[in-house]
């Protein structure tokens, strides 16, 4: 049987990437000892590995795809072709910002500050590239870690990546500029993408990946509404479409159903109530497909 060898990010984006992955109706089982998970899927081979390495390891064949941050590709340059991009972060759906940061205190508050200046950062390439662009010349160091304690006794500023700032506000950093954002894409090889059977199967996962991150910040909403009050109901209600509207049997009523943004729902169901909806059912969605 054909193999899809699949790499997905170890450590910050694991949990997370594996969650969307079981929205997208693909389970994947952890054993702590190993970094090869078992995936309901015989079709897939999937391997853990840090998301730092991926790009790399697609651009050599020896993964068929992967999911790695845009970040790490320019970092690695990696050839690769990138399938879809993934708008996801540990802590939401959002991406993230690789940051000059430098201490509350000091003097530096713009690139040009950083001429002869010393940086510490995990993506010395990216780095190096923007105070190119920005015609300054810095040492930039690669920083195994904790690079936000290094100001300003080691280095006089970090390039970090961060989701809210907060870790970097709590070690009395801030931010004077925004390098790259980045968000996880999939990517593959071009042999393996040349392949019609894989390239399908890669299609197809993206295909329920990305249905699964459309519906993450949505809900469907359903009720009973009479139709004297239909009107001002369906007023209250968006949609990606148009609400569904069904006629119950024998009655002046009629069933809808629409789904939501789930932010509006809190301030929506009483609104509904209101304008004479009853029964209402708020209801979690795996995939929106488009």
């Amino acid at each position: 049987m054909s193999k899809l060898k699949l790499g997905l990010p170890a450590g910050s984006l694991q949990k997370t990437t594996i969650d969307i992955f079981k929205k997208a109706g693909f389970n994947i089982y952890l054993n702590e000892r190993s970094y090869f998970p078992y995936i309901d899927d015989n079709e897939i081979e999937v391997i853990l590995i840090r998301a730092q390495e991926i790009p790399r390891y697609v651009a050599g064949a020896v993964l068929d795809a992967g999911i790695s941050g845009k970040d790490w590709i320019i970092e690695t340059g990696a050839t690769v072709h990138e399938v879809a991009e993934l708008t996801y972060s540990r802590q939401g759906l959002k991406p993230i910002r690789l940051v000059l940061a430098v201490p509350k205190d000091s003097k530096i508050s713009s690139v040009q500050d950083l001429q002869g200046k010393k940086i510490a950062t995990e993506l010395v390439n990216v780095t190096k590239n923007f105070l190119q662009r920005h015609h300054v010349q810095a040492a930039v160091e690669f920083s195994w870690g904790a690079t936000e304690v290094k100001p300003p006794e080691l280095v006089d500023a970090i390039a970090e990546l961060t989701e809210t700032g907060r870790s970097l506000q709590a070690n009395n950093l801030r931010i004077i500029e925004t390098i790259l954002e980045s968000t996880p894409r999939f990517i593959v090889n071009q042999t393996s993408w040349e392949e019609e059977w894989k390239r399908q199967k890669i299609e197809q996962i993206v295909t329920l990946l990305q249905g699964a991150l459309v519906a993450e910040e949505k809900v469907g909403l359903k009720m009973n509404v009479s139709m004297e009050n239909l009107p001002q109901v369906l007023a209250l209600l968006p949609a990606l479409r148009k609400p569904t509207v069904s006629s119950l049997h024998g009655e002046s009523w009629v069933a809808v159903e629409t789904i939501v943004d789930e932010k509006l729902v809190r301030d929506l169901i009483y609104k509904l109530k209101e304008a004479g909806a009853e029964g209402i059912i708020e209801y979690p969605l795996n995939k929106i497909i488009p």
